[in-house]
């Protein structure tokens, strides 16, 4: 005997809910993270590996913390480049902290966990990222850019070339630098989807002149979604210390007591529902098609 609208109510409406559990970004909670607005202490270069020994990758990254599972499917950060100068790409990295994704077979020594090439790895990136997005690949990201100020000071820098393993990587930094103050606004077409821990957040900028400075913010945090529990220095190498890093505050710039500074970036999308939740809707939406489907054989004919 064929089967009846009414029969077909529990697998469509079932298979319904199936197609449905990929977007869980659709259905959580909002997320949002912010560092505050740039404080004018430090200004960090962080640039993509441009092909040439003179361009030469270079990374900057300051932590976040995910307190449950979460899509982030948008990001700002804020830094300064030349007057003029327009961004040509790009890439947003993300990193668990050491000891995950790291060789420990480096480390000489106890914590805090030195290396051959520099003082300390505790509490610093891991050594290779976890996810990366980058506007040159199709389906990864966009981004636009917003001027802030045609012309804001940093205190000092961290720029190509100033960034040295042992015995050479306390240099006080590379010393005051202005440009452009920009915010790059992007916007992750292949969100990252994230299990709650605890990351950094890398961005990269390639110029069609000059570099791009990540600009610094307050820490502990002032302004934003507000300070958070276990907030980490930034840290920054390029690819001669890699797959090392260096504190921007106590290591190149050190002093007593060194300063430690933030990275100036916000984050938002949505928390994702754990599998349990998804239990219960699946169950949820079965026992409503199951009472529809009761009803409509209540009330058809005998003969039905």
């Amino acid at each position: 005997m064929p089967m009846t609208d009414a029969r077909l109510a529990i697998p469509l409406s079932l298979l319904g809910c199936l197609f449905a559990l990929p977007a869980a970004a659709d259905i959580g909670s909002p997320f949002s993270f912010n560092t505050g607005d740039p404080d004018g202490l430090m200004a960090t270069a962080s640039r993509p590996d441009g092909g040439t020994p003179s361009t030469f990758e270079i990374e900057s990254a300051d932590d976040f913390v995910l307190t449950s599972s979460t899509s982030i499917t948008s990001a700002t950060f804020a830094g300064l480049i030349p007057s003029g100068a327009s961004a040509t790409q790009v890439v947003v990295e993300i990193y668990r902290v050491f000891p995950a994704l790291s060789d420990l077979s480096r480390i000489i020594g106890p914590s805090p966990f030195p290396t051959a090439q520099v003082p300390a790895r505790l509490n610093s990136p891991s050594d290779v990222e976890l996810d990366g997005r980058d506007s040159t690949v199709s389906g990864d990201l966009s981004f636009s850019t917003t001027k802030l100020a045609d012309s804001f000071p940093a205190a000092n820098s961290v720029q190509p070339g100033g960034i040295h393993p042992k015995p050479d990587f306390n240099t006080g930094g590379d010393g005051p630098v202005s440009g452009e103050e920009v915010e790059f606004n992007v916007t992750f077409t292949k969100p990252f989807d994230l299990p709650a821990d605890h990351y950094f957040f890398v961005p990269q900028v390639e110029l069609d002149s000059g570099n791009f400075l990540w600009l610094s913010a307050p820490k502990p945090i002032t302004g934003g979604t507000g300070p958070f529990t276990g907030d980490l220095q930034s840290w920054t190498r390029d690819a001669m210390l890699d797959p090392d890093w260096l504190r921007v505050g106590t290591d190149i710039v050190g002093g007593m007591p060194a300063p430690t500074f933030n990275a100036a970036f916000s984050l938002s999308g949505s928390t994702i529902p754990e599998p349990s939740t998804w239990a219960m809707m699946l169950i949820g939406f079965a026992g409503l098609s199951y009472a529809g489907w009761r009803h409509a054989r209540q009330g058809r004919p005998a003969s039905a």
